[in-house]
Parts: C-alpha cells; structure tokens; sequence
C-alpha cells in the first residue's frame, strides 16, 4: 500500500464521518426544531461521547489492550 493510497482512505474516512455528523444534525434539527445552535451542538457532542451500543467503538467484543508503538518513540 503506498502513502497515496493510505492518505486517500483517510480522507475518504474522516468526508464519511463529517457526513454523518451533519445527517446527524439535520436529523435533530427535523425532530427538535425549537433547539437552539448551542443546543444542536451540544447535543452532537453527547452523541459521539456516548453512543449507545457502540461505547467502545463499532466493532463487537470488548475493547483491545494492544498498544500501537510509533517507530522512532
């Protein structure tokens, strides 16, 4: 895999994970329309500390105890 290819995968990932945070705002704009921005936002940062059914991230099991070491640290 060459560096291009791993940065263009990255962000294609993090384009994914803005359009689901801003689904994720029209979605509580449509059910909350007396929600304020501050309010909106708040919310928002709720969601992605604390998604119920996904804690400790996406995938099923418990969390992993690797470490990923960072050549030359």
């Amino acid at each position: 895999m060459g560096d291009d290819d791993a940065a263009a995968r990255l962000r294609a990932a993090c384009e994914l994970f803005d359009v689901g945070v801003a689904l994720r705002q029209a979605r509580l704009r449509r059910e909350n329309p007396d929600l304020s921005d501050d309010e909106i936002e708040a919310a928002i940062v709720r969601w992605l500390h604390d998604r119920p059914g996904a804690e400790f991230g996406d995938y099923p099991g418990p969390p992993s105890t690797r470490r990923i070491s960072v050549e030359g640290k």
